[in-house]
């Protein structure tokens, strides 16, 4: 049974799956099963939620229409802002008494959306999760610092769950009071961190502020997500920490973290598809995109009870592929997110993500890992955008000269990448607001 080690498949000295039959098991058992599973979700879905009976009525779809994966294409999507019009409790698919837990979105564009668990979604989180820290080389003898934020949000009791399960000492740290994160590390032996890839960076500056090596630590990796990063990011965050770096995902939406993760591989993230089943789809047009084709990211909860969803479009970008990967694992994967539908900046005529900036500016030796953008409307009404970036304090002692040659370059880097023009401004460290979770990229002043 799964959290017992003795059942895990060990890969070089160390637990690697924690669910084996689950995570490396044959493709027609898994298909069969994803089937079973969606013929059942969506009887049950069209059954007890109105709001379910509903879209597929309109659809012209009734729940004897769906006999096979392929027939979920007949199905309507689910949107964010249909969720938001459900709250607080329009999606339950099992009487209120059957729910223990409630998490929602953070609501700061809108009415939050509403995750509710029944305990058998609790014990699904915990199984996702504790696969998903096993992926990184986590297990019983492990102390796994947790500063995600806990609360309504979903990260930091996800990680809970699945350190628990897992047999690991999780530490409740929660996000912020960087000093105290920093002696947490050090007096009880931190070997796993879980939070957002941009808190680490800050804990990086924190810990050379305050003369800490985490070479001298029992660090070994961190468990990242909650927000897109790039590759060059994750060589500053393993560089600067001395840590393996793995990217995890997961939405509020479907079930919190533990949707997918990366392996030691590092090549796209494992997919939990006995839970959760992924189609790509043409962000336009809604067709069903092929394995290897870029899309908009699609989610059906399978094994979900209290809130479960089907169809819902995520809006970010990546790809599918089913590879033959080196830690075993069957289960198919998405590559590390390539931007959003929604936070996509179109200035004059040209599609941008700020993760685009981001991979030309880690790839600059003199910035630091922390940047803005700023998108406004010039005097000619066109789009402007203006790109706040920190770089080492030396260059600000230095001649002008310096800092005029880093602005070029940038300015140029992004020119000839995306093929719009940025007005660069150079600021010192520490200029750019730190954010404990999610940090903020984007300032668009054309919608204020």
């Amino acid at each position: 049974m799964p959290g017992n080690f003795k059942n895990c498949i060990f890969l070089r000295g160390k637990a690697m799956i924690w669910n084996p039959e689950a995570e490396a098991n044959c493709l027609y058992e898994l298909r069969k099963r994803q089937a079973e599973s969606l013929v059942r979700q969506v009887r049950n879905v069209y059954a007890h939620v109105p709001f379910y009976k509903k879209k597929m009525d309109n659809a012209g779809v009734k729940p004897e229409d769906i006999q096979s994966l392929e027939d979920i294409a007949k199905l309507p999507f689910t949107t964010k802002h249909e969720l938001r019009d459900t709250y607080p409790y329009g999606l339950l698919a099992v009487p209120e008494s059957h729910i223990v837990e409630v998490h929602t979105s953070s609501g700061t564009t809108g009415t939050p959306v509403v995750d509710a668990y029944t305990r058998g979604d609790i014990e699904i989180w915990a199984e996702v999760m504790a696969r998903t820290l096993a992926m990184a080389g986590a297990g019983s003898g492990d102390v796994i610092q947790n500063a995600y934020g806990y609360g309504l949000f979903t990260g930091g009791l996800g990680v809970h769950y699945g350190a628990r399960k897992l047999g690991a000492n999780v530490i409740p740290i929660s996000a912020g009071n960087t000093k105290r994160q920093l002696m947490v590390m050090k007096d009880f032996g931190t070997t796993i961190l879980t939070c957002t890839p941009s808190y680490s960076l800050f804990l990086a500056e924190a810990a050379d502020e305050e003369g800490i090596d985490f070479r001298k630590l029992k660090l070994k990796a961190g468990c990242l997500g909650a927000e897109p990063w790039s590759e060059n990011m994750r060589r500053e965050i393993e560089d600067e920490l001395n840590i393996h770096a793995y990217d995890i995902y997961g939405l509020t939406e479907i079930i919190g973290p533990g949707v997918s993760s990366e392996c030691e591989e590092k090549n796209g993230l494992h997919i939990n598809e006995d839970h959760f089943y992924p189609e790509i789809i043409d962000p336009q047009s809604g067709e069903v995109l092929p394995e290897g084709e870029k899309g908009e990211l699609v989610f059906t909860t399978l094994t979900k009870e209290g809130t479960p969803v089907i169809r819902f479009r995520t809006r970010d970008i990546t790809y599918l592929f089913r590879d033959k990967c080196s830690c075993g694992r069957t289960v198919i994967k998405m590559h590390r997110l390539l931007g959003r539908t929604d936070d996509m900046l179109i200035i004059r005529g040209v599609n941008v993500f700020p993760s685009q900036i981001e991979q030309v500016l880690m790839r600059i030796e003199e910035t630091e890992p922390h940047y803005q953008i700023i998108v406004d409307r010039g005097k000619t009404h066109l789009d402007e955008i203006e790109v706040l970036v920190e770089v080492e304090e030396s260059f600000f002692s230095d001649e002008t000269r310096a800092l005029e040659r880093i602005r070029e370059k940038i300015s140029e880097e992004i020119k000839s990448e995306l093929g719009i023009s940025a007005h660069i401004k150079l600021v010192e460290p520490h200029t750019i607001e730190r954010s404990m979770g999610k940090a903020k990229r984007v300032i668009d002043k054309r919608q204020i």
